[in-house]
């Protein structure tokens, strides 16, 4: 009897803790889709020269100081993809979006779509830009190197 007492109390603790969790979900999509909304608002395309990329910490990032102090405590530490580019007389750098980041080349004229300090897409100048191919998994080398040695 005691055995279906306890499982019948460890499966509401579950059962709630994913209520919880789908709740909390839906309310941070929809502020996600707000966040968006705001971004799509205030994007401008911009023809810029980028001279470095790299992840750097927040503070080390030569962002304005309004931004390290409106930003969570949690993720002052975290790194960000930043970009360093020319924009016009300029130099600036700017916060990449992540799915992009890759795709941005060192050194090169592009077309970006910018909102604020964000660079949300970004397009070649002169042509397509260049996808890098990215890194084998250590265990993806050591199967293509046995399908070598193998054949």
């Amino acid at each position: 009897m005691n055995g279906y007492i306890i499982f019948a109390i460890v499966a509401v603790i579950i059962v709630a803790a994913f209520a919880a969790l789908y709740f909390f979900g839906r309310k941070l999509e929809k502020r996600n889709a707000d966040q968006q909304q705001q971004l799509a608002a205030a994007a401008q395309n911009v023809s810029m020269l980028v001279i470095d990329k790299k992840r750097l910490k927040l503070k080390d990032a030569g962002l304005p100081a309004i931004v390290y102090e409106q930003t969570p405590w949690y993720l002052r530490r975290s790194k960000l993809p930043i970009v360093k580019a020319k924009i016009g007389p300029k130099v600036m750098s700017l916060i990449c979006d992540e799915k992009i980041f890759e795709l941005v080349p060192v050194k090169k004229e592009v077309k970006a779509v910018v909102s604020g300090l964000y660079i949300t897409s970004v397009k070649g100048v002169r042509g397509p830009l260049e996808v890098p191919q990215k890194k084998k998994k250590f265990l993806g080398r050591m199967a293509e190197k046995f399908s070598k040695k193998s054949k």
